[in-house]
């Protein structure tokens, strides 16, 4: 695909190469760095004024040249970036100072913040999305966190908390202890599915085939892999192990057995009783446990599409039969997290971030929102500061391009939430403002195959022009306006990962509750009229009414193409508009 933008009086070309297209900050680059845009120029400053685009079969509003011989499956009608009469200079241009934190914070809320004023002081901090962790409490508590999220979202102009249900799952776990039981190394322990059982050598386990899922020299990990058994025998109900790192063993740890994964279904009874009652109360993501293989992802959407229930599905990447089946996991899904907890005891510890910059890799390249979760502030469940090594840890996630981290027992029973929220905070946002605008992100198969010269789709289409929009959006220095019913165009955008904000404007509350969970995406409830500049005009007033915006900067205003708000074919419309001017 060809662009041309005219630029005064000097034409520039955008090239329609793959490497071109695969980072949108290169593209800004190109324009001053390849010689099409002279120093003259350049200091006249770029003010694009709109960009249509209509695909084969459709006529775009304005007239325009089409796309030539390069693509005949393409009619493009461009009003080829229409340029304001050159009004300003680059010293009279003034671009947005949009400091916003792009990577979203996943808090899980539990006895620590479960009040109305905390869960209202975490939002304020930077919570994007409450997780309600259902290996804890009962629906009664949820349900109070659930009214109160929605409370606080009824009352907010232009903050909005989304809400996870994260499924327990298949859990092993021990039995209840009376007493904490100290295990030393080179002891003899035993495991049995006898229930009840609890001494000074033996505990019971929750799972009947425990005996038999596990083998001689296996690894037990309890509790994360704080400590470590190996199996040395077993008999028909117990299984004997030697203590390799001993620790207090405490009522209900979480087994693993490294390497290998329960036979246990995915989806438990409980968690399907949990399930309904996200169904009931219109949660808008599962995070699903221990996930095995893609036919998880497909019964439970079947589940969700017999309710009529509009909710994005998230499995949790923590097993090793997950990692085998990973592709095919996240092509069935709604997005990844990466649960490094229990994905670090059941595979070897060094291949954690290994499989995390895998995870997110993939997740990036498939247009699906990615999560990296535990163990990011582990020490500020007890300590007001963190260590220097979880400060780098988030650093990593969100360098690696994570659209969020998360906060799990930090915040749902630790001393210092709020502290905990804050670190993540700066940590995120002052690594975002390092990073970078060389850093190339990459791009979606069906882009490269539309510019191999294939026939394209309405989804290639889309890609194309979010890719365009995104450069010529990060040229001009903008934030990005994207008015969607879907928030398909917000989430394309937000792929590319431009330099500000995108303020995602849509009249559907179930899409806005769902951007929140994506990178550098403010979403924004408004009605759409049926005059498109007035409803510019009410996005823009509210912008500024809240903060976002001031007079004399530049906004970049994006329509989404393919579902049209304000025509009727599939039409693509982009704009650069000075604020008040």
């Amino acid at each position: 695909m060809a662009i041309v933008a005219e630029i005064g009086s000097l034409a520039v070309r955008i090239p329609p190469d793959p490497a071109g297209l695969a980072t949108s900050r290169h593209v800004g680059r190109d324009f001053h760095r390849r010689g099409w845009v002279s120093r003259h120029e350049r200091r006249r400053g770029l003010a694009v004024k709109s960009m249509r685009i209509a695909e084969r079969g459709g006529q775009a509003p304005e007239s325009g040249s089409s796309n030539g011989h390069l693509y005949p499956n393409l009619n493009f009608k461009l009003n080829a970036y229409e340029l304001q009469s050159g009004t300003f200079n680059e010293r009279e241009m003034v671009v947005a100072s949009n400091s916003q934190r792009k990577t979203k914070i996943v808090c899980t809320i539990g006895p620590s913040c479960n009040t109305r004023d905390m869960i209202w002081k975490l939002a304020e901090a930077g919570m994007d999305v409450a997780r309600l962790n259902m290996s804890h409490g009962d629906h009664e508590s949820h349900q109070k966190i659930v009214d109160l999220v929605k409370e606080y979202n009824a009352q907010s102009k232009d903050h909005v908390i989304a809400i996870m249900l994260d499924t327990k799952g298949p859990e092993v776990r021990s039995g209840d202890v009376t007493h904490p039981i100290l295990l030393k190394e080179g002891q003899e322990f035993n495991f049995t599915i006898k229930r009840g059982i609890s001494s000074e050598n033996t505990v019971s386990v929750n799972y009947d085939d425990f005996v038999n899922d596990v083998e001689v020299d296996d690894i037990l990990l309890v509790d994360g892999g704080m400590m470590s058994l190996a199996v040395r025998s077993k008999t028909a109900d117990t299984v004997k192990c030697k203590v390799i790192d001993g620790g207090e063993l405490k009522s209900r740890r979480h087994l693993n057995v490294r390497g290998k994964s329960a036979t246990l279904p995915s989806i438990t009874e409980k968690d399907w009783e949990d399930i309904k009652f996200g169904v009931d109360n219109q949660v808008d993501f599962y995070a699903v446990s221990f996930v095995k293989d893609a036919k998880v992802m497909h019964e439970l959407k079947d589940y969700l599409k017999r309710c009529n229930a509009d909710i994005h599905v998230i499995p949790k990447i923590e097993s090793a039969d997950s990692v085998l089946n990973l592709q095919s996991i996240i092509s069935a899904s709604d997005g990844a997290m990466v649960a490094r907890g229990d994905l670090g005891a059941e595979l070897p510890i060094e291949d954690v971030p290994l499989l995390q910059e895998e995870i997110i890799r993939r997740c990036r390249s498939m247009q699906k929102p990615v999560i990296v979760a535990t163990n990011m502030l582990e020490s500020m469940i007890n300590h007001p500061t963190p260590t220097r090594a979880e400060v780098s840890d988030i650093a990593i996630a969100v360098r690696e391009g994570a659209d969020a981290i998360m906060l799990s027992g930090e915040t749902a029973h630790g001393k210092y939430p709020l502290k905990a929220v804050k670190v993540m905070h700066t940590v995120a946002s002052k690594t975002e403002s390092t990073i970078s605008s060389t850093v190339k992100h990459s791009i979606p198969a069906m882009v490269v195959q539309a510019v191999s010269g294939e026939d394209y789709s309405q989804s290639q289409m889309s890609a194309m022009f979010a890719s365009h929009a995104t450069a010529m959006a990060n040229t001009v220095g903008t934030p990005i306006i994207v008015f969607t019913q879907t928030g398909s165009m917000a989430i394309l955008l937000s792929h590319y990962r431009p330099s500000s904000t995108i303020f995602a404007f849509t009249n559907e509350e179930r899409v806005k509750q769902r951007l929140s969970l994506y990178h550098g995406v403010l979403p924004i409830y408004m009605q759409f009229s049926g005059d498109a500049e007035e409803t510019f005009s009410r996005a823009i007033k509210f912008l500024l009414d809240h903060g976002h915006l001031k007079d004399g900067e530049y906004v970049t205003l994006v329509q989404s193409g393919i579902h049209s708000i304000w025509r009727r074919q599939s039409t693509h419309h982009l704009q650069v508009r000075k604020v008040g001017g």
